[in-house]
């Protein structure tokens, strides 16, 4: 009998919100993104299955919104084939424990995320040093102890292909964690990027309610290694992405999108680096 699924013992809810927290969006036909607080999640679909893939699972306690959302768009008596983790950050793992109890479906991540998600491996503290903005300051608030899901969280494909998710691949970018990866579908450059690079400046509170646009690297009090970071962004910013739904603020596309990730590749030690690093 499968041991029961359990967050850390720093499991809690965080009261951090955001004027687009509620706020859904269909970015491509395909692609359907929902904002609860401060993070994102993903909703892809395709027109020829009658299930869905839930990407990332939200922010702690918001397993009922999660499963709003997702009954409103596809139906009460349809449940997602899977749910793949960008990576386990609390912020992205939030309801999972609750979404795999309701819907009884695998979670995929990648093969060295799995000691973070299975209990065997903690995160860093959260570094409130890093920046001088409140987000940064009450960072030491947030979850970082490991979660346990068992049995029910596998490793992604070798092959590099998404479950569930025709034309996607997986793609390794870490360096805000050791497992963080990135969804990528060639056809159309559409990108998932989880918080390999993220559309806000995550450590302001300002810029976080106000989710004032702007293509920055990922939430610096959470990132402990900055070469791979700077590695991943240079990896995805060569995909030329069209659209990019990130782990947090809000997607972009075209010129914006292009002309942001080439200012913060030129510029990622002024634009991403923690104060502490430079």
């Amino acid at each position: 009998m499968d041991k029961k699924m359990n967050y850390g013992d720093d499991y809690k809810f965080i009261p951090a919100t955001s004027v687009h927290s509620g706020v859904s969006e269909e970015v491509l036909s395909d692609l359907y993104v929902h904002t609860i607080q401060i993070a994102n999640i993903v909703f892809y679909s395709s027109p020829d299955q009658n299930g869905f893939v839930l990407i990332d699972a939200g922010m702690p306690k918001s397993a009922k919104e999660i499963i709003d959302v997702a009954e409103k768009r596809y139906g009460k008596t349809t449940k997602p084939d899977a749910i793949i983790l960008t990576h386990g950050h609390f912020d992205h793992v939030g309801a999972i424990i609750e979404l795999v109890d309701y819907w009884q479906v695998p979670v995929f991540a990648h093969k060295l995320e799995l000691p973070y998600l299975t209990g065997l491996k903690d995160y860093p503290e959260p570094d409130p040093s890093v920046d001088n903005g409140l987000v940064a300051k009450m960072s030491p608030m947030f979850p970082n102890e490991a979660i346990d899901l068992g049995e029910s969280v596998q490793e992604l494909p070798p092959d590099e292909t998404v479950p569930f998710m025709e034309g996607f691949k997986w793609i390794h970018t870490p360096g805000h964690s050791p497992g963080h990866v990135s969804l990528f579908r060639e056809q159309d450059r559409a990108l998932i990027a989880g918080d390999a690079f993220v559309t806000v400046k995550q450590e302001s509170l300002y810029k976080v309610f106000t989710q004032e646009k702007e293509v920055n690297g990922p939430p610096k009090y959470l990132t402990p290694d900055w070469t791979a970071a700077f590695d991943s962004v240079k990896k995805l910013a060569a995909l030329n992405p069209s659209v990019a739904i990130t782990g947090h603020g809000v997607p972009m596309s075209g010129v914006e999108l292009s002309e942001g990730l080439r200012k913060l590749v030129d510029n990622f030690d002024r634009i991403a680096l923690p104060k502490n690093k430079k």
